[in-house]
C-alpha cells in the first residue's frame, strides 16, 4: 500500500468508529436491541457480498446446461432464463460461448474469444464494417480451422472479428446453414445434421 492508501484507509477507520461510538452512545439504554440490530446488519453486508463474490458460480448453476447432445447428428440447446439460446463450440479446441442468433448473418468472435481461440489479433486486417443494433463497427474474416460440438466437426469455416465492444460471440446463419434440421420445440433449439 502506498501512503495514499494508508491514509485513505486510516481516514475511513478513523470515522467508522466515531460513528459505531456515536450510535451506540444515542442507543445506550437498548444496548441489547441495538447490539441485535447490528449483528443483523452485518450478517446482511456479508450476505450481500459473498453473493456479489459467487455470482459467476451462482449464474453458471441458474443457466441451463449449454448443448447436449441427445443422439447422432442432434444438439440440443435448452432455452436460457434470458430467453436465449446459448451453446458452446470448440473452436480450435477452445470452449467459446456463442448466443445462437438467427438475425447475424455470419459468425462473430469478440475479440476475447478469437484470443481464446488461437487466433493473433494484432495481425488482423479490420477492413471489413457490419452494421450493428449499435451502429457499425470493424470486422476482419478469418477461417477457423476446426469447429465442433459434441462429435460434430466443421473444418475450414470462414468467421468474423468483431473490432468493437460485443458483449458475446454470435452462431450466425452461415454457421446454422450447416445443420440440416433446425427447430424449436419444448423450450429447445433443436440441431439436427
Amino acid at each position: 500500500m502506498d501512503e495514499w492508501q494508508i491514509g485513505r484507509a486510516s481516514y475511513l477507520i478513523l470515522l467508522g468508529s466515531v460513528l459505531v461510538f456515536w450510535f451506540f452512545v444515542q442507543n445506550r439504554q437498548n444496548l441489547g436491541r441495538t447490539l441485535q440490530q447490528a449483528v443483523a446488519w452485518g450478517l446482511i453486508f456479508l450476505g450481500v457480498i459473498a453473493a456479489i463474490g459467487l455470482w459467476g458460480d451462482i449464474r453458471q448453476t441458474v443457466r441451463p446446461s449449454l448443448g447436449t447432445v441427445t443422439a447422432e447428428g442432434r444438439i440440443e440447446v435448452p432455452r436460457a432464463p434470458d430467453g436465449h439460446y446459448y451453446l458452446t463450440l470448440g473452436i480450435n479446441g477452445k470452449p467459446v460461448e456463442f448466443l445462437v442468433d438467427t438475425g447475424a448473418t455470419d459468425m462473430v468472435l469478440t475479440l476475447k474469444d478469437a484470443e481464446r481461440a488461437g487466433l493473433k489479433t494484432d495481425d488482423l486486417a479490420f477492413h471489413g464494417r457490419a452494421m450493428t443494433a449499435n451502429g457499425p463497427v470493424r470486422t476482419a474474416p478469418v477461417i477457423l480451422d476446426t469447429i465442433s460440438v459434441g462429435p460434430i466437426s466443421d473444418h475450414d469455416v470462414r468467421a468474423w472479428v468483431n473490432g468493437g465492444d460485443m458483449a458475446q460471440s454470435l452462431l450466425g446463419m452461415a454457421y446454422l446453414q450447416r445443420w440440416s434440421n433446425i427447430q424449436i420445440s419444448g423450450g429447445a433449439l433443436v440441431l439436427t445434421r
